[in-house]
């Protein structure tokens, strides 16, 4: 990716006034296409988004956009910018189209006819057609993700940031919001915030693992699990057994499955295991001294 193009962060620091330490030298190069931002909570991730749209200002770093540096204009960034947070605030007695005909209209788009054709595409994208007539304290939990997705799409943004997006829907709703994601991701560049390994597995070219307001590994998630291929082991233990220091423990019909890392396993009872991102985000976190809430 050329220096110039897409999103640079280099450096980012941030310490809150209670002491938090929220992110230390934070370094991101982030091209068109899903970006998975990975970590448990409390990880900095959601400081690095508000960063990152400029609802707070670091101590220090640098943030580019396109060549553009974003703290000295940071209406660059905000004029391409469509951003999701976690908590979605929002006037629950108004209806979805007229809510996002007012943001359209506070976006800039004053022309009606034009307007209202992006709020259908929208709304149409989303799959909320049906139901834009109804009022925002109507919609399921997913409906209202999939709103806020409409109204950050508002201006056909270079830039999208969701932050924990899928926290909370059902199964079916977050396989419907991952394909509007990855529908968005074609024409844009997504930085995805998420504690959920699944979401990132499913959608990211690329990914980093932040904890501690640190990046602790990143890469692709071939090159991240072709890194640790052989070091990963499996066994099946059963319930009352006394189990051996581990990278991740995870229930099974029989007791607990068992996840070592290791060039070689100290029990025979382990066989090889195929690595997954999730055992890459549980190592990241393991060898940082980090506690996983995922």
């Amino acid at each position: 990716m050329s220096v110039d193009s897409g999103l640079q962060v280099r450096g980012l620091h941030k310490r809150y006034n209670n002491g938090v330490q929220a992110l230390r030298g934070v370094d991101l190069s982030v091209g068109p296409g899903m970006y998975g931002l990975l970590g448990p909570n409390g990880a900095g991730k959601s400081s690095l988004m508000r960063t990152l749209a400029t609802l707070q200002q670091p101590d220090a770093g640098s943030i580019y956009l396109d060549g553009v540096d974003v703290l000295a204009d940071s209406d660059h960034l905000r004029r391409r910018l469509g951003y999701l947070p976690q908590q979605l605030g929002a006037y629950p007695g108004v209806s979805a189209r007229d809510l996002l005909d007012r943001f359209a209209w506070l976006k800039g788009r004053t022309d009606s006819r034009q307007r209202r054709a992006e709020i259908e595409g929208l709304l149409a994208k989303v799959n909320l057609q049906d139901a834009a007539h109804r009022a925002l304290a109507t919609y399921s939990g997913g409906m209202l993700r999939r709103f806020g997705i409409a109204m950050a799409l508002v201006g056909s943004p270079r830039l999208l940031i969701v932050d924990e997006p899928t926290a909370g829907l059902d199964p079916a709703e977050r396989n419907r919001f991952h394909r509007v994601l990855a529908d968005v991701a074609a024409e844009s560049i997504v930085l995805l915030s998420t504690h959920i390994v699944e979401d990132v597995e499913n959608l990211c070219s690329r990914l980093a693992v932040l904890a501690g307001g640190q990046i602790l590994v990143e890469g692709s998630p071939q090159a991240l699990l072709s890194a640790e291929q052989g070091r990963l082991w499996v066994a099946s233990f059963g319930r009352g057994e006394a189990l051996p220091p581990a990278l991740h423990v995870a229930a099974s019909p029989e007791g607990s499955r068992v996840i070592v890392y290791g060039e070689r396993p100290a029990d025979p009872r382990f066989m090889p295991h195929a690595p997954r991102l999730e055992d890459i985000y549980y190592l990241a976190l393991a060898q940082a001294g980090e506690a996983a809430d995922a």
